[in-house]
């Protein structure tokens, strides 16, 4: 007797229908929601007074951080934050691209440019990125110059590895073919690796974006009079926990729509790949 086939739901390593997968999402997100109001929202008896199951100061009730949401938005100007942090992020992002492409790409054709930089380049994605924040303030000052050279220097480190990567995992059949076919050097650097790679140094711009949105705030602690990181420190020094979550939310929608416009452009410019990014 043939067997029956098991769900996908429970095939190993495979994809599942879109429709089940939307269906999981949004099964997630709806359970956050419920344990978020439940938390917020039910009373328990405390030295005989009702009070929510956890304190508001802790974790403010979902209306409290919608309230303070549009509070921000038409108060505090939190769209203009927003834009000034996101300003600050492209040109990090910029700055990183310039850099990391080119050296990224000789490092993974030339072992020895690799053997040359990598000795510099390797430590310095273990080294935690608060611990140069006195020097950048020394180096560019307190203004706009030292938070973008913060964000520029926690993206590059994470770019450069990737490109380098991406060019090493070029399939060797690939270069050989270019180099029976007549090619020189230069021609199989551009005409091959930077092709075959682009798709998986793309796949690393998602990995910088989050690392930029993750580090803004940090970038923005000092001596900040704008930006999403200001409002969040409004937020502490006012002892405002739901503009805190408020700015946090912010972030992480921002964080996600950014990620899908780089997915979106990844699957437009490299549809050809069989993985789906």
């Amino acid at each position: 007797m043939r067997a029956r086939a098991r769900p996908s739901f429970w095939v190993l390593r495979s994809p599942i229908p879109a429709g089940q997968a939307r269906l999981l999402s949004l099964v997630s997100l709806g359970a956050l929601a419920a344990v978020w109001c439940v938390c917020s929202y039910v009373q328990v008896t405390r030295d005989g007074e009702a009070v929510p199951l956890v304190p508001h100061y802790f974790l403010p009730a979902p209306d409290q951080v919608l309230k303070s949401l549009f509070y921000l938005f038409f108060e505090k100007d939190l769209a203009s934050a927003v834009l000034v942090s996101a300003v600050r992020i492209v040109k990090a992002i910029t700055l990183s691209v310039v850099v990391a492409l080119p050296l990224g790409i000789m490092m993974g054709s030339f072992e020895s440019v690799n053997r040359l930089f990598d000795p510099v380049v390797a430590p310095m994605r273990y080294l935690p990125i608060t611990a140069f924040i006195p020097l950048l303030i020394l180096w560019f000052g307190i203004d706009e110059a030292q938070k973008v050279a913060f964000l520029f220097l926690g993206t590059v480190v994470y770019l450069l590895p990737a490109v380098v990567d991406a060019v090493r995992l070029v399939p060797e059949e690939l270069v050989q073919t270019a180099f029976t076919l007549g090619a020189s050097k230069a021609q199989v650097i551009r005409t091959v690796l930077i092709p075959a790679a682009l798709p998986a140094i793309f796949d690393g711009f998602r990995v910088m974006n989050a690392i930029a949105w993750t580090y803004i705030i940090l970038a923005e602690l000092v001596n900040s009079q704008n930006g999403i990181g200001y409002i969040l420190r409004l937020a502490e020094q006012h002892n405002k926990p739901e503009w805190s979550f408020a700015g946090i939310l912010v972030v992480g929608v921002i964080g996600l729509t950014t990620d899908f416009a780089i997915r979106s452009v990844n699957r437009l410019l490299f549809g050809w790949r069989e993985v789906d990014v």
